[in-house]
């Protein structure tokens, strides 16, 4: 049964990709259509990412409250609507409060996928699960510039908006009826209580040195999202057909390293590893990795550019999966959602953050800063997450960690 929850989660997630890809994909053409500049397009991202900000908190808590399987319901159903409405926008105005609505609902995808993992996965297989429903974004990353550009070519940028949105109203139903009833023994136990949650988090270091380190890390995941098929059209002169049929080949190098990061950590951990230890030195080895995307500012080959932008995704998908394995080892599954709400929070204000200074920077022809502001953020971010481990050690077991006895300290 987990496995099948892990499949579905897979499929909701590609949606969500689905929907969030499509702004990025078509920019140019609904600028042009609705007469935008590029300011006013960073600003609808700022606003989506703000929403999404605000949001992740919100569903981290709703999930722990209302449990997974209603909790997602509501999720996608509110997303998939938004998304539809972005198809009838007639203004900059619009677009943006329709992308803000989308906002509102798209991190509960992660809060209910962490807590269903935390729930049914063993510590052994929590970096794979992760990384293979992770890995479901960048499939809709990877499929989105064909299809949406596809469809976009042949029935106009607003049906892409209306397809993708009744896909996700879909896939409710699916959900709905696969999730495991709960037995009259389970539903007898009292849920455990959420008092005070806040409180023992916002005490807890740890927890905001985790936030920080997403906040650093994020930005760059973001910009390979959101900006650069725009570099690839408005710097490289690739056209909106071009963009859509080699755009993929980068989010398909996150893909490999979404399940590769959770592969590579459960190795570890395999061999006798601690949990946190091994996602931690995973975590390490992308952040060596990721500054390559540096070198995009030397103008190379077509195919170089590709090759160092996919070295970039590869890094950052091992970096986050195994940051949010590394949560689930760490904090309770009572907790997990909430945890992961806040972190969740704090990638998208570094995202929304520096969404304002690429917009700056694009807007004054300076994608090459661009790029070299993007290398030095991974180094930081892992600086980070080594101080949350310090930090946790220091913090009492049963806050923050209830499985097996001292795991932290061990490591």
């Amino acid at each position: 049964m987990r496995w099948l929850l892990l499949s579905l989660l897979f499929v909701s997630t590609v949606i969500n990709y689905l929907d969030r890809q499509a702004l990025s994909i078509l920019a140019t053409t609904i600028q042009a259509d609705l007469k935008m500049s590029d300011l006013e397009y960073a600003r609808v991202v700022q606003v989506f990412l703000l929403a999404y900000a605000f949001a992740y908190v919100l569903a981290g808590r709703v999930t722990d409250w209302l449990g997974s399987k209603v909790a997602l319901v509501l999720f996608i159903g509110w997303w998939s609507l938004a998304n539809i409405a972005t198809g009838l926008v007639r203004s900059s105005v619009e677009l943006g409060a329709a992308r803000f609505a989308l906002g509102l609902g798209e991190p509960g995808n992660y809060t209910v996928g962490t807590k269903v993992v935390s729930e049914h996965f063993p510590a052994r297989e929590r970096g794979l699960a992760l990384g293979l429903y992770t890995a479901g974004a960048m499939i809709g990353a990877t499929i989105a510039p064909p299809l949406i550009g596809g469809i976009a070519l042949v029935y106009g940028w607003r049906s892409a908006f209306w397809i993708t949105g009744l896909v996700g109203l879909a896939w409710i139903v699916a959900w709905w009826f696969a999730y495991p009833k709960q037995s009259a023994q389970e539903a007898a136990q009292p849920k455990p209580s959420m008092k005070g949650v806040w409180g023992k988090l916002a005490r807890t270091p740890a927890v905001w040195a985790l936030v920080a380190s997403r906040a650093v890390a994020d930005p760059v995941w973001y910009f390979y999202l959101f900006w650069f098929p725009k570099y690839l059209g408005d710097v490289r002169g690739m056209s909106l057909a071009t963009v859509a049929s080699l755009a993929w080949i980068v989010y398909v190098t996150a893909d490999i390293g979404s399940v590769g990061g959770g592969a590579i950590s459960g190795a570890l951990v395999r061999r006798g590893h601690n949990p946190v230890r091994a996602r931690l030195l995973s975590m390490t080895g992308a952040a060596i990795v990721a500054p390559v995307g540096i070198f995009i500012t030397l103008h190379p080959s077509v195919p170089v550019l590709f090759a160092l932008a996919c070295l970039v995704t590869f890094a950052h998908l091992v970096y986050q999966i195994n940051l949010t394995s590394m949560v689930v080892d760490i904090f309770p599954t009572r907790y997990i959602a909430s945890v992961a709400g806040l972190i969740g929070c704090g990638s998208a204000l570094g995202g929304m953050l520096s969404a304002q200074v690429i917009g700056m920077l694009v807007s004054g022809h300076a994608f090459d800063r661009t790029f070299v502001l993007m290398a030095f953020l991974h180094p930081i971010a892992v600086l980070l997450a080594w101080t949350a481990l310090r930090l946790a050690r220091r913090s009492p077991l049963s806050l923050v960690y209830d499985g097996p006895a001292q795991p932290i300290a061990s490591a």
